[in-house]
């Protein structure tokens, strides 16, 4: 099998599928060859089923054009910043900043500084899982985890934020 190996000071090994199909290895510095060897192994059915869970998303989703790109960041600007709004004054909250990017591995992200950021790509999506993302950024500026009081924040605004999020998914 194929893979690309990272070693780092970690203490434990992982493995992940990119979106592209290939296996990435996460290694501790001195953990031998046979190890990851050995790990790749029991993991075969695990790293089959998710290289074909990411061909389909691939299929599902090519990736967009740069003209396409263009297109989703001119209608992220349009819909995310009136989203935000109308979300924060809902949950009582304020953003630093809102910036639209073409971010390929998150739709979202809070920096420690309240600064929402979104990824155009979400702009392929229906907008009751846009409202979700929007939520979910704007629930970390109250709560920088993933916690319990995370997720309540978020159900109580919106009460199938599961179904919502399941939208992602796909």
């Amino acid at each position: 099998m194929e893979y690309e190996l990272k070693r780092s000071k970690r203490k434990t090994i992982a493995v992940e599928i990119t979106r592209d199909g290939l296996v990435l290895v996460r290694a501790p510095m001195k953990l031998p060859q046979k190890e990851i060897e050995r790990f790749l192994l029991e993991k075969s059915l695990w790293i089959a089923k998710h290289q074909e869970v990411q061909r389909q998303r691939r299929l599902a989703r090519p990736e967009p054009t740069l003209e396409e790109l263009d297109v989703l960041a001119q209608l992220g600007w349009q819909l995310i910043p009136q989203r935000v709004e109308h979300y924060a004054k809902l949950m009582g909250l304020s953003p630093a900043a809102v910036t639209i990017t073409a971010a390929r591995t998150r739709f979202g992200s809070c920096s420690y500084q309240n600064r929402l950021c979104f990824s155009c790509r979400l702009m392929s999506y229906p907008p009751e899982a846009i409202d979700y993302v929007v939520v979910h950024e704007l629930a970390h500026i109250r709560h920088k985890n993933h916690g319990p009081e995370f997720y309540a924040l978020i159900e109580s605004i919106l009460p199938d934020y599961r179904e919502r999020r399941a939208l992602l998914k796909g």
